[in-house]
């Protein structure tokens, strides 16, 4: 930084200025003041002079003319005197070439001419000219009435200021000499004084610009006990409770921060411009299906999606927020845009809430579908127990044949409802959380061989073969085996169903280290359409859209098969092609023995 930039150049200069101008004033006033006061001696000096003389003349009873000669001599070479009598000259002792004056110069001034007609004593200083007329000399001169011999003369003392101009001019210069002392004192103190000033503003720059840095534990050091030591006390105090606000601001920052990233809705804050300043992950994804379907590039643009926008232009004109619904790559989302206001009234943006609604409208589908899968299923069986018990109780079966084949049916179908119902109650056990597992050490090869077995005549009615196939004969696992002995019966009666004769069934075991047992139930059946594949394990669900009676079972079988392998912590899943074949896969983890 350049000096005259600086504290310290510019409070030197200032202070340079002012002692200098001080200075210079006082030093005119002094010059002024001396030469003033030298001219006042020298008029007081030739009054008393003049006024000596006259009274020696009086006094002396000799020539006058002697008596002015005696006088002149004594007053000295460097004054001269003339007495004139009206318009004549009595006596001068002016040489030919040192003053060129006259009796009528004398009398055309108007202040000397006090002397001739006042009679007054007159003081003035005068330029007079020297003998040649070529140079103007400065000269006091007193003019003094005088009463010589009964008549009225005038004595007139002339006394040049060269001596008088010499003195000022030593004066001055000595004055001048003085004040250039004092000048470079008064630099050499300013500079001094201001360095000891500027010191500690230096050290709180330094420790300003660390603060801005981020290094907020810089102290500034206190080095007097003056206002710039105040100074420092306060710039410490600031420094501590600045610390202490910008943690609090960084706390709270994340605070909101973690808020916002665990929260399961989405959140953009955004300008009144559309300019978006915070978004968290939920809001990440919607706004990359949006700029994914519309053909742009999520990192090319900073703007939220238009149709916020929309909401918050109704927002800004009904001042409260808005509503909206929207669907993207299959999901639907719920839109709510509140406006956010400044200190006023003004609005400066918007906030807007997000929240994925697919699982809701799924689930409110699903509830309307229960409702009529329930009644469906149930309408049927009712309906004919109500038919056959009508046609038994108005005896319209002619033989006994008849009435046992209609008892028959309302037997079956009563056992179909009381399927039905415990399906109903096994899953909302499941899905309520309230079933018990009882976990026990299963050996893997017996079991799968036992259930397997117990489908072997309805596959060989149906002229299909079944089979397991092991990875390891001698692994044992953890797991409650009367529910999971319900999943493979569902999932194996399923695949029997939908296998047409010649097909065959494989339930196969293997095992990973890192997912646990896996048990493949495949078949070689009809497959499940590619655009079923997502709603198999929902409740209800039938691939068969007739709902026919027979091999569409109640729909809930696969529902409970999920809920028993979500309850071991496990996962199913299920890859089929139509015409091919399915294959239904879940996964149990291993279990440690005490977690029974």
């Amino acid at each position: 930084m350049m000096l005259w930039g600086s504290v310290v150049g510019k409070l030197w200069a200032t202070i340079l200025l002012l002692v200098s101008f001080v200075l210079i004033v006082l030093t005119v006033l002094l010059v002024e003041f001396f030469e003033n006061f030298q001219i006042e001696n020298i008029e007081n000096d030739l009054t008393k002079t003049a006024e000596q003389i006259i009274k020696v003349t009086n006094d002396h009873q000799g020539s006058n003319t002697d008596v002015l000669q005696i006088a002149s001599e004594l007053i000295g070479n460097e004054t001269k005197m003339i007495i004139l009598n009206d318009d004549k000259m009595i006596f001068s002792s002016i040489g030919d070439t040192e003053i060129d004056i006259t009796p009528e110069s004398i009398k055309n001034d108007s202040e000397l001419r006090k002397v001739f007609t006042e009679r007054k004593t007159v003081k003035k200083e005068m330029a007079l000219s020297d003998g040649k007329g070529n140079q103007e000399l400065s000269a006091i001169v007193v003019g003094v009435p005088l009463e010589l011999n009964g008549e009225q003369d005038e004595v007139f003392l002339f006394q040049s200021l060269e001596s008088m101009e010499e003195t000022t001019k030593s004066t001055t210069q000595f004055i001048l000499l003085a004040a250039g002392i004092a000048i470079i004192l008064t630099t050499v103190f300013a500079f001094f004084l201001s360095t000891r000033i500027n010191a500690p503003l230096v050290k709180m720059r330094e420790a300003a610009l660390a603060i801005a840095r981020g290094k907020f534990d810089t102290k500034v050091p206190i080095l007097t006990q003056d206002e710039i030591g105040e100074l420092a006390i306060a710039f410490n105090q600031m420094r501590k409770q600045l610390k202490f606000n910008i943690n609090a601001l960084s706390q709270e920052k994340e605070h909101l921060s973690s808020i916002l990233s665990s929260m399961a809705d989405g959140v953009i804050t955004f300008n009144k411009d559309g300019t978006i300043l915070e978004t968290n992950p939920p809001a990440e994804r919607f706004l990359q299906s949006w700029y994914f379907e519309k053909g742009y590039n999520r990192e090319d643009n900073v703007n939220v999606p238009l149709v916020l926008m929309n909401l918050f232009d109704e927002s800004e004109s009904f001042d409260k927020e808005r509503i909206g619904e929207i669907t993207l790559q299959g999901r639907d989302w719920g839109l709510i845009v509140s406006p956010l206001y400044t200190n006023g009234d003004n609005i400066r943006g918007a906030v807007a809430i997000i929240r994925d609604i697919s699982d809701e409208r799924r689930m409110d589908k699903l509830r309307t579908d229960f409702i009529a899968n329930v009644s469906h299923e149930l309408r049927t069986p009712i309906s004919m127990l109500q038919g056959y018990s009508e046609a038994i109780v108005d005896d319209i079966a002619s033989s006994e044949e008849e009435k046992m084949e209609m008892a028959r049916i309302i037997y079956d179908e009563s056992l179909r409802m009381g399927r039905l119902v415990n399906d109903l109650l096994d899953l909302a056990r499941l899905e309520s959380g309230k079933m018990n597992l009882s976990y026990e050490r299963v050996p893997i090869s017996s079991y799968l061989k036992r259930i397997t077995s117990k489908f072997s005549g309805p596959a060989k009615d149906k002229g299909i073969s079944i089979s397991t196939v092991l990875q390891d004969d001698e692994i044992e696992w953890h797991f409650d085996p009367d529910r999971i002995e319900q999943v493979l019966t569902n999932l194996i009666d399923n695949a029997i169903r939908h296998t047409p004769p010649g097909g065959n069934i494989d339930v196969i075991q293997r095992t990973s280290d890192r997912r646990g047992l896996i048990i493949d139930v495949k078949d070689s059946g009809s497959g499940i359409p590619e655009e079923d594949l997502l709603f198999v394990f929902e409740r209800f669900y039938k691939a068969d859209k007739a709902r026919t009676r027979g091999q569409s079972g109640t729909g809930l079988g696969l529902a409970i098969v999920k809920n028993i392998i979500n309850a071991h912590d496990g996962y199913i899943s299920v890859n089929s092609l139509p015409n091919k074949g399915t294959t239904f896969s879940f996964i149990l983890p291993r279990i440690m023995e005490n977690a029974e």
